[in-house]
């Protein structure tokens, strides 16, 4: 038998690999208290914009004392990347400190400015 007929006939024998179209992912939730110079500089909007960017859920809003307060939550490459960011802020913003707390994922569904 020919080499490449032999080898044509083990290929067509062996099963086929399905691939799933659904993608699984580690899903994290992380309360954020950012400081600083961080009101009155597009920080609640920017942080939204890159939170639906990068499929991740939660909430933003103003504190009264001067600090932005942030909840996100989804997959943990695109919240990973949210925390490296409120490190830094929007252009304009002077982060000082940064307090990030894990906590249980509630299923939020969308991002919110509050």
């Amino acid at each position: 038998m020919n080499a490449r007929i032999y080898r044509d006939l083990r290929l067509r024998r062996m099963p086929r690999l399905r691939r799933s179209r659904r993608t699984f992912f580690l899903v994290v939730r992380y309360r954020v208290l950012i400081s600083g110079q961080v009101q009155g500089v597009y920080f609640r909007d920017t942080c939204r914009r890159m939170a639906l960017k990068r499929g991740v859920s939660g909430w933003v809003r103003n504190l009264p004392d001067g600090r932005v307060e942030a909840v996100f939550e989804g997959p943990a490459e695109g919240v990973h990347h949210l925390l490296d960011w409120t490190r830094r802020g929007p252009r304009l913003a002077v982060v000082a400190d940064v307090a990030v707390q894990a906590e249980h994922p509630e299923g939020i569904g969308t991002f919110l400015i509050r």
